[in-house]
């Protein structure tokens, strides 16, 4: 590869006709590499911040929390709507659009003078970095042809990196200068993203001509925001399912939602085609996920809450437990990515599914002859294990139902893991604050979380395996 010549004019049919990798591939992969690393750290990097930011701007702890909130409420709204418009005005005008968004947004938040604009700004942040991960997996399939079910495997690698360094570099930026400056570092990388976009990723040629769906990309959005903004109001104090505000907000949630099946079912060309939502296969894929969001993502996001709670583990050292399931992650993954071909979908994520409800249920108990914090680190590590070997076959068995819609599929995968993820967070503290003993009924939210990896199992069995390339 010769970084002095011109990147050739690949078109996205060719590519994919062809099924032969593109001259530039690895460049492409690194350089969407960095936009999903950067998406990912601004997940954790913010958590390390918010007494910081709370003091600052002289913010209620329930707003100031909402910096993360509503980044993950973005980033669900965002990725089934940013895989279709990836799919129909090109990958890269979408892909290049989210770095700038980002990066504007970035400066904004750095320069907010009071939380209610840091969360606005936080929210466009969000749309850029939602954006990032379906149109990223739609360029480097375009890439890689033949091989493109190992690159995006790979992808599977990245965000544990993100999610272990975002609470250091937070951590030490916060130290040594301020909270804004977590959010001034995303400027020069969002710049050079937009330079090395430019340069370096080929155009595509839109999949298709038609006029956007408007209605039911704003039908979905809302759809989502409602939906979400209730069930993450059950994880406030004194919250209850009684609630009006939850009421409301999930009865607004349900009419939006049935109007906008009603409206895809109906319409020509919808924004999200119904075929990507039921049936043997999308369905099955799209309830794993979510369910797969709940255990695994849920229950990471509690882990450390949990540490603290049960064992009086300092909150610094009981952060580190995420990094030992980041390592575990990280070891198996590659592994499993290159096997795929021969494996097939359905055996990784089994293995992987058991092993995860192994490591929690582990976690749930007492420690036998280990300190608790090697107890609590060796369990999260099998978790770590168990989730590299699941995740790159889980990626990879929606994708390929559908190859040429692979960016829509990649947001929805997304949609409904995060959804799952906020919705078992949201309902496990909601009943943390209503518990008399924290510790131990945290305890029993991670043996409910591996019986349902283990109830996922039957339905990995309605999604068609593959083998060898797509």
């Amino acid at each position: 590869m010769e970084p002095s010549s011109s990147p050739p004019a690949i078109t996205e049919p060719a590519a994919a006709g062809s099924g032969e990798p593109l001259a530039h591939r690895r460049l492409v992969f690194g350089i969407v590499a960095i936009a999903l690393l950067m998406a990912s750290i601004d997940q954790t990097i913010v958590a390390t911040a918010l007494n910081a930011i709370r003091g600052d701007l002289k913010a209620e702890l329930t707003w100031s929390g909402w910096t993360i909130t509503v980044y993950a409420l973005g980033q669900i709204i965002v990725m089934p709507l940013a895989g279709r418009l990836g799919d129909q005005f090109g990958r890269k005008k979408i892909f290049l659009g989210a770095a700038a968004l980002f990066t504007v947004a970035s400066l904004c938040c750095s320069l907010a003078d009071n939380i209610y604009l840091l969360v606005v700004f936080r929210a466009f942040q969000a749309i850029g970095g939602g954006a990032f991960m379906p149109t990223a997996t739609g360029i480097v399939a375009e890439q890689f042809g033949r091989d493109r079910d190992r690159a995006i495997g790979m992808f599977t690698s990245i965000f544990p990196i993100g999610g272990i360094i975002g609470p250091i570099i937070g951590g030490i930026i916060v130290t040594y200068w301020s909270w804004r400056e977590i959010f001034v570092v995303n400027i020069p990388i969002g710049l050079l993203l937009i330079v090395l976009g430019l340069r370096f990723i080929p155009s595509s040629v839109p999949k298709a001509t038609s006029r956007i769906d408007g209605t039911g990309a704003f039908l979905l959005a809302v759809t989502m925001l409602f939906g979400m903004y209730g069930i993450s109001s059950l994880g406030s104090a004194g919250a209850e399912p009684t609630d009006p505000l939850f009421i409301v907000a999930m009865l607004i949630a349900l009419v939006l939602g049935f109007l906008f099946v009603r409206h895809a079912n109906r319409y020509a060309t919808p924004f999200i085609p119904i075929s990507l939502l039921r049936g043997r296969g999308f369905g099955a894929m799209n309830t794993i996920n979510f369910l797969f969001g709940a255990a695994m993502l849920g229950f990471g996001a509690l882990v450390p809450l949990y540490a603290e709670s049960r064992y009086g583990i300092p909150p610094l050292q009981a952060g580190t437990l995420l990094t030992a399931r980041a390592v575990g992650m990280i070891c198996v993954a590659g592994l499993a990515v290159f096997a795929l071909r021969r494996t097939g979908y359905r055996a990784p994520m089994i293995g992987g599914f058991v092993l995860v409800a192994g490591g929690m249920t582990l976690m749930s108990l007492a420690p036998h002859g280990l300190t608790p914090y090697a107890w609590l680190a060796m369990a999260a590590g099998i978790t770590g294990i168990g989730m590299g070997l699941s995740i790159p076959a889980s990626n990879n068995a929606s994708l390929q139902l559908a190859p040429d819609q692979i960016s829509a599929i990649a947001g929805l995968r997304g949609m409904f893991r995060q959804s799952g993820g906020i919705v078992a967070v949201s309902v496990t503290t909601a009943i943390l604050n209503h518990a008399t003993d924290a510790g131990t009924t945290q305890a029993h939210s991670f043996v409910v979380f591996a019986a349902i990896l283990l109830l996922m199992i039957p339905i990995t069995f309605l999604v068609p395996d593959h083998r060898g390339t797509w």
